[in-house]
């Protein structure tokens, strides 16, 4: 069976995250998770609507742009119905780190989310190490503190 097999429930610490392919919000080839593994991932879900995706964003791209070379990875999912709406958003606040679209909204059911953003953080070998709900300014030393641990103790 695949590391990377798909979910039937809400995905939780010490699980296997559900693979997918999804296209990437600015147009390209298709992204899919399982073409990451080896790395470190911070899979977000947010949505233009999510007003605390305003701060966790800039946050995660700055943690991105810091670590990225030592194997991290940030993965966004855009959960909103309209483009437009998304690409008004990411050009009020860029990221450096892919963003793809969850057309039909398909991922939110299989990983389970109970609210906006959240997070999943993935370690190299693909599986769930910790799932952060919600977000405040405040959160972001303990999600980079959970990065560095995931980065030094899986160091290849």
């Amino acid at each position: 069976m695949s590391a990377w097999a798909g979910a039937a429930s809400a995905v939780t610490v010490g699980q296997v995250a559900p693979d997918f392919e999804r296209m990437p919000l600015k147009g390209g080839q298709p992204v899919n998770l399982s073409d990451y593994l080896g790395q470190v991932i911070y899979l977000d879900f947010w949505a233009s609507w999510c007003g605390p995706c305003r701060q966790s964003m800039p946050l995660m791209n700055e943690m991105y742009q810091d670590l990225s070379g030592q194997g991290f990875l940030v993965l966004a999912v855009n959960l909103d119905a309209y483009i437009d709406k998304a690409l008004k958003f990411l050009k009020q606040y860029p990221v450096s780190y892919p963003v793809v679209r969850d057309i039909g909204g398909v991922l939110p059911e299989i990983y389970g989310l109970q609210g906006m953003p959240t997070a999943y953080l993935i370690d190299r070998k693909g599986i769930v190490r910790y799932v952060h709900h919600g977000f405040r300014r405040g959160d972001a030393p303990d999600i980079r503190e959970a990065v560095e641990t995931l980065l030094r103790e899986q160091r290849q």
